[in-house]
């Protein structure tokens, strides 16, 4: 199997269980109920898919440490796997807000944190998921790649992901551009969760189903949603500009 079928199908697959574990941790652990994360309006977070395709690349550079004993050579390489996911989540994070005028997530309040785009708590988490995939998957991985490549319904799941990203893809950036043009309008950065959850009260308070996915589609177009969000946290976004600007 080549190499470029293989990170195919690892984003496909990290991207999916990633989607699926932050459900999770927002349901039993942030949010204390079911939602929908991430900038896609499907079940897909992209950065967990480039993340699980660093984790196969990097696992292979253990042999390439010089550190003899074991475990010192294996957390070192947790370590640098962690670093690594926590550059590309600040990358991701820091291009949203400079060229989208949109935070996808805020650890403003987390210990340590930088811009509220990454913190040494959610780094710690990378290491953990580093250590599950390098000693729970990565061993079993390749005999996995072989058994699916000679599957013809590989093919066809690996396929029928991409043409539903490419889709949802378009969908999301076509909507993201039209909250760009909003905030670089009023000079804020949007706070795409806090925008979401707006979205899901105008909903609850008009009686209309709520949608897992989807979750930005309702019956009022999404200027109306910008205004009144943008009412409703002028104050807030007023103070930011001026910690702004006693900063400068």
């Amino acid at each position: 199997m080549s190499g470029f079928l293989i990170l195919a199908f690892l984003f496909s697959v990290g991207s999916l269980a990633g989607w699926g574990l932050e459900v999770l941790f927002r349901r039993f652990f942030s949010a204390k109920r079911w939602i929908n994360p991430g900038f896609l309006a499907g079940p897909c977070l992209p950065l967990y898919g480039f993340s699980l395709c660093l984790l196969y690349l990097m696992a292979g550079l253990e042999s390439l440490l010089p550190i003899e004993t074991d475990w010192l050579r294996k957390g070192l390489l947790f370590l640098i796997m962690s670093l690594c996911i926590t550059a590309v989540e600040y990358v991701a994070g820091l291009i949203f807000i400079k060229h989208m005028n949109i935070k996808l997530w805020d650890y403003s309040n987390e210990w340590g944190n930088i811009n509220g785009i990454i913190c040494p708590l959610f780094s710690f988490f990378w290491a953990v998921l580093g250590a599950v995939y390098y000693f729970g998957i990565h061993p079993h991985i390749v005999d996995a790649l072989r058994w699916l490549a000679d599957n013809l319904a590989f093919s066809f799941c690996i396929g029928f992901f991409y043409g539903i990203f490419v889709i949802d893809f378009v969908y999301s950036t076509n909507l993201a551009a039209k909250i760009r043009g909003f905030a670089a309008e009023k000079n804020i950065v949007m706070k795409y969760e806090e925008f979401k959850e707006h979205i899901r009260d105008f909903k609850r308070e008009r009686h209309e189903k709520a949608q897992f996915l989807m979750s930005m589609h309702s019956s009022a177009p999404i200027s109306r949603h910008l205004k009144e969000y943008y009412e409703k946290h002028r104050d807030e976004y007023g103070r930011i500009a001026e910690k702004l600007k006693k900063k400068m």
